[in-house]
């Protein structure tokens, strides 16, 4: 077979960020009361929160900002849009968020059976992502996929970032992987194609949302179940 090692991203990927993010700020904002505190509308929290959260991790990936501020900041500029201008609770409710994040466990549609149709194939799967360290090792336990991994790569650990070429080279040094026998799996177009792109190996893009991409992948699929067909 032409792949022997396959890289897959986590969020938004095989673990369902969305999904799992949403119900841990639905318990933020009940657990500290929130609408007490001028916070009217979860739905307009959620989508704050969703918004910076993109932007500052657009920041991160291209270098202007610490990770410890992204973990923070996000939460911070939520709170300012309503008025709410307490770094201590923001602080608070970001280390809350971080604690209870991990232990959500919604999956992708199909994401046990093609990780087992894969490893049962013989395929090597490892994970190259942006997430922290201690917070992706978490998500993994506690979804119950965390033994289909040799490897786990995260821009914390490796103190790279994705779309940057050299988080994928300290990915095949720790994995023992060739470029030309891998194949990266993502969500991300900038970060997981593009990162791709730049360290000279092939792309899948999950395309869970069925966005027309600005770059052309390898390969494109719009359900886990089509890796199949691939490999």
């Amino acid at each position: 077979m032409k792949y022997q090692h396959i890289f897959f991203d986590l969020d938004h990927t095989l673990w369902d960020f969305e999904t799992n993010s949403r119900q841990t700020l639905e318990d933020l904002y009940l657990s500290y009361n929130l609408a007490s505190k001028g916070v009217h509308s979860f739905e307009l929290f959620y989508q704050g929160y969703f918004l910076h959260n993109e932007k500052l991790w657009d920041r991160f990936r291209k270098g202007f900002i610490k990770i410890d501020d992204l973990r923070w900041k996000r939460m911070w500029l939520t709170l300012l849009d309503f008025k709410i201008g307490d770094q201590n609770l923001a602080m608070d409710m970001a280390k809350r968020f971080l604690d209870l994040l991990p232990t959500r466990k919604t999956l992708f549609p199909h994401t046990v059976e093609i990780l087992t149709y894969l490893t049962n194939k013989g395929y090597k799967l490892h994970l190259i992502t942006n997430g922290f360290e201690q917070v992706q090792h978490f998500k993994l336990k506690n979804a119950g996929i965390d033994s289909y991994f040799g490897e786990v790569i995260t821009s914390e650990g490796s103190t790279f970032i994705k779309p940057n070429k050299e988080i994928f080279q300290y990915a095949f040094e720790k994995t023992n992987a060739l470029p030309e026998t891998s194949i990266m799996i993502g969500d991300n177009i900038e970060a997981d194609i593009q990162g791709a792109i730049n360290a000279g190996i092939d792309q899948v893009y999950m395309n869970h949302l069925n966005i027309a991409p600005s770059i052309q992948p390898t390969y494109t699929v719009y359900s886990l179940k089509e890796l199949q067909n691939i490999f």
